[in-house]
């Protein structure tokens, strides 16, 4: 379906990772104007080759084969100084994973006062305060996304499981967005409670995610693990604690029954572990957890500090006691930053168990 070019947005669009491909892609096909901001290396690249969007499970698209987008449809530039020189922009797509949002919006200061609105869609209920503290309030929008999209190579990406994505009501771009995303089969939906969206997606991100990575096990293998399975299961309360503290709703979000996850934790475990178990299952596939990609590549970063630790963080604000979500921060930063082997904990999910068993002892 395209755009009437009358209506048509122009974008700015960080980074040319899953994220960034799909939603800026898509647009683009759209009929959108998508500028993309990346590395030299990776601009230079991209301007030969094109993007590639494999959104061949969408049947809406009726497509047989990968969408390959010309060089010539989009434009990809090596700098934030140099693409804003083709504003100005209606927004600015802000995807970038959590660990990198302080220093991006670092070098964005001396550009401040051309830089449009930015609809974030990053994990974490971190990112967007940072960038109102930058920008100002009135210039980020709160968005996240639930659709599940797989990357192959910079600029190359494949639709793995088609959800949606969520945008916070309330801004004066909100409407219109919702309707150019809804336009270029993104899925979307406004929600009128931003913290009640972002918190409601992390809770999703939480599960076997820092287990899988400290202990080297599949989400299935954890939660094949009674005692492990326990870990998961009281690492959700206390981020439901935490919410309910803050008067804060668990919201479902696009393709995603978050409040049946939410019910789920305060069952009976014998009861919730066959329903959670296949939930974890299903929901990434082969794929492993984000924080067992991150810290297995050896790249020395986690954004476990901006899920689980901002949980503890919003805990201790709270007076909510968080000592599962504790544990799996600091030993996941301990094991990312080299302070512990990576073989301590592999595959030896009862020392963590004993570890938790001890923290809480105290």
């Amino acid at each position: 379906m395209q755009t009437n070019f009358s209506s048509s947005l122009k974008v700015l669009v960080f980074g040319a990772g899953a994220i960034g491909t799909y939603f800026g892609g898509s647009l683009a096909l759209a009929g959108h104007q998508a500028v993309f901001v990346e590395q030299p290396q990776v601009a230079e690249e991209l301007r030969e080759r094109g993007l590639r969007l494999d959104l061949t499970i969408d049947e809406r698209r009726k497509a047989n084969d990968a969408f390959v987008i010309r060089p010539q449809s989009f434009v990809m530039m090596p700098s934030l100084e140099e693409a804003l020189k083709y504003g100005p922009f209606d927004v600015a797509l802000f995807a970038l994973k959590s660990f990198d949002t302080p220093a991006a919006l670092e070098a964005m200061k001396p550009f401040a006062d051309k830089l449009p609105t930015m609809l974030c869609l990053s994990n974490g209920v971190d990112n967007e305060p940072m960038i109102a503290r930058e920008l100002g309030e009135e210039r980020v929008i709160y968005g996240t996304v639930t659709s599940a999209i797989g990357r192959r190579a910079a600029g190359d990406i494949v639709l793995e499981k088609l959800r949606g994505v969520g945008i916070a009501k309330g801004h004066a771009l909100s409407e219109k967005l919702v309707a150019a995303f809804d336009a270029a089969f993104l899925n979307c939906r406004l929600y009128p409670d931003a913290p009640g969206m972002k918190w409601s997606k992390m809770l999703t991100n939480l599960i076997a995610n820092p287990t899988s990575a400290i202990l080297d096990m599949t989400a299935a293998e954890v939660f094949a693990n009674k005692g492990l399975y326990k870990i998961e299961i009281d690492m959700l309360r206390e981020c439901l604690a935490v919410m309910k503290a803050q008067n804060l709703r668990v919201v479902d979000l696009p393709g995603t029954p978050v409040r049946t996850l939410a019910f789920a934790a305060a069952l009976p475990m014998w009861l919730s572990r066959p329903l959670l178990g296949r939930a974890a299952g299903s929901g990434r596939g082969a794929k492993m957890p984000s924080f067992h990609i991150d810290l297995h590549s050896g790249r020395g970063r986690s954004e476990i500090d901006y899920l689980h630790g901002a949980v503890v963080r919003a805990g201790e604000k709270c007076n909510v006691p968080t000592p599962v979500n504790k544990v799996l921060t600091e030993t996941l930063l301990a094991l990312t930053n080299g302070e512990i082997a990576l073989e301590e904990y592999a595959r030896q999910p009862g020392k963590l168990l004993a570890k938790l068993s001890a923290k809480r002892g105290r």
